[in-house]
């Protein structure tokens, strides 16, 4: 059943995830029926193990695909399922976050009962949280990444020309992040940027007093930083907070 609906609904997902946002809520039952396996497949990837569908993960994978539903923008580009994956990890790794914060405080409360057995099952069972923490972050870059470059190829972008022509001096960058979020404080602009793929120059040139040539030489980098700040970007958004701190 999840192959056909995937076959029959490839190219209208995310026009299908509009019509639910708009109150269809017998097409919201159907589509998280339809996709149970591929949320407790994401489920299953963080976990590194099998997950039934009546597991507390599941549940969370469930509850963080329908917040996907609800959250998604279409003018922002991008896939639904993209989005959703994205969604659930951040999800069930909040969850997880909180068992462990959970348990911890068992441990210690063991440790203060047991001594020092106790203290080196706390020790070893830290350090491997920790590792899992950091593998587990590790893909969160790696699916966030990924995501945001299939945003910017809609806007034929590639992260190589990021890297040739992005503003060689600090002022530089610093005003065209300036830019970018004038940009995405504006909703109609913001609308102008996703659905016609191009800057609205001649706005932006009047309320960042900045030249069209400018604007122009800048193009790429603006689009960029834009898309971050619109979007669900944790660790990029990061990025762009260290460059303006710098």
């Amino acid at each position: 059943m999840f192959g056909t609906l995937l076959k029959r609904r490839e190219r209208t997902l995310e026009r299908t995830v509009v019509e639910i946002q708009r109150g269809n809520e017998a097409l919201r039952n159907e589509l998280i029926r339809q996709y149970k396996p591929f949320i407790v497949k994401t489920v299953s990837s963080v976990c590194k193990r099998f997950i039934r569908e009546e597991d507390d993960e599941a549940s969370i994978g469930l509850i963080a695909f329908n917040e996907a539903i609800e959250k998604y923008a279409l003018h922002k580009g991008g896939s639904f399922l993209s989005f959703a994956e994205l969604l659930i990890k951040r999800r069930l790794i909040d969850y997880i976050r909180k068992e462990v914060r959970t348990r911890e405080a068992i441990w210690h409360v063991e440790d203060e009962e047991n001594g020092e057995q106790a203290a080196q099952t706390y020790v070893d069972a830290k350090l491997s949280v920790e590792e899992f923490y950091r593998q587990i972050e590790q893909e969160q870059r790696r699916e966030e990444i990924l995501h945001y470059q299939q945003v910017l190829k809609q806007f034929g972008i590639h992260f190589h020309d990021l890297v040739e022509q992005s503003p060689k001096h600090k002022d530089a960058r610093l005003n065209a992040i300036r830019v970018a979020e004038l940009l995405v404080a504006n909703d109609e602009w913001l609308g102008i940027l996703f659905r016609k793929k191009q800057l609205p120059i001649k706005q932006l040139e009047t309320m960042a007093s900045v030249s069209r040539k400018t604007i122009e030489r800048n193009r790429k980098y603006i689009i960029a930083v834009a898309v971050i700040l619109a979007g669900d970007y944790i660790y990029l958004k990061d990025y762009i907070k260290g460059v303006l701190s710098s």
